[in-house]
């Protein structure tokens, strides 16, 4: 079966499915960083949180920007930054 014989129902099942999956791949690779994702995909876990929220708000869902970015990350997204948010590289010196 094609993608395109399958009915909408089925279709937005398997969509919701690799979403899911792709969510949960991101959380495990806490390792990767927003930058690094935006510089070889053009995205990052805060374009699909903002993705997220814009497909609640054209549907009439309540789901604030904060709780998208909760729902991407796993967690608060302060807490992800605190945990995993590599800082900036500084020279070191001599």
């Amino acid at each position: 079966m094609s993608a395109g014989e399958l009915d909408d129902a089925a279709r937005v099942a398997l969509e919701a499915a690799a979403f899911r999956q792709l969510l949960e791949h991101l959380r495990e690779r806490s390792d990767v960083q927003n930058i690094a994702l935006m510089e070889l995909a053009g995205f990052c876990r805060n374009c699909l949180s903002k993705w997220l929220h814009e497909a609640a708000v054209e549907r009439g869902a309540a789901l604030e920007l904060d709780h998208a970015r909760e729902h991407v990350y796993g967690m608060p997204y302060a807490e992800w930054k605190a945990r995993y948010q590599a800082g900036p590289k500084l020279p070191t010196p001599g």
